[in-house]
């Protein structure tokens, strides 16, 4: 299903996977996602690069129809769960934080963040968009996944295909109309000092 056009509105064009990747709420509850693409989001994952090729992102994941995928939403906070459950599929990222010596692994957050794009990325290369969530309760995600204490979970992500704004909140639905910003690159990137913008 077509939505609304999200595309970048960039300085200069980016690759159609950045430009047009965006995060909606209203996922077409009818939508699946086969088997050779799910297994893709997460192979583009592990193949994220990572600090001294630790590779400490991990993934509990599951199809919508499938039991962990009523696990996985049940750990959402409520505004997610309303549109949420629409989703193809849910996954929760964490991140390894103590290393097999008993160490404090670093870059592991920073790790996990490359992971879920590169998945994110691979959603979209495959037709479909992903919504990543920091709305979900982690310390019941930790016990309803028996998520060791070494280990963080970090951000839930939905995956799924464009639905029908017809039945959203009012709220949601302004949210998924409202044009895609973000800060100019003379606010974010300097050159000589803090402060004095490179571009």
């Amino acid at each position: 299903m077509t939505g609304p056009d999200k595309t970048a509105d960039s300085s200069v064009p980016l690759h159609p996977l950045l430009a047009e990747r965006w995060s909606p709420r209203a996922l077409d509850p009818a939508a699946t996602i086969g088997d050779a693409q799910f297994t893709a989001l997460f192979e583009a994952a592990r193949w994220a690069p990572s600090w001294g090729n630790t590779q400490p992102a991990r993934f509990i994941a599951a199809r919508r129809g499938e039991p962990a995928f009523d696990r996985i939403h049940g750990t959402l906070s409520r505004g997610n769960k309303g549109w949420a459950g629409d989703a193809a599929a849910l996954a929760i990222g964490v991140a390894q934080s103590v290393n097999e010596e008993g160490e404090p692994m670093p870059y592991g957050e920073y790790g996990l963040g490359l992971a879920a794009q590169n998945l994110v990325l691979q959603a979209v290369a495959e037709g479909f968009h992903a919504h990543q969530m920091a709305g979900f309760d982690r310390a019941a995600a930790r016990v309803e996944f028996a998520i060791p204490d070494d280990f963080e979970p970090l951000v839930a992500i939905a995956i799924g295909d464009l639905g029908n704004l017809d039945d959203m909140p009012e709220r949601l639905v302004e949210k998924e109309l409202r044009p895609r910003s973000r800060k100019p690159l003379s606010d974010l990137v300097f050159t000589e000092s803090w402060g004095a913008p490179r571009f």
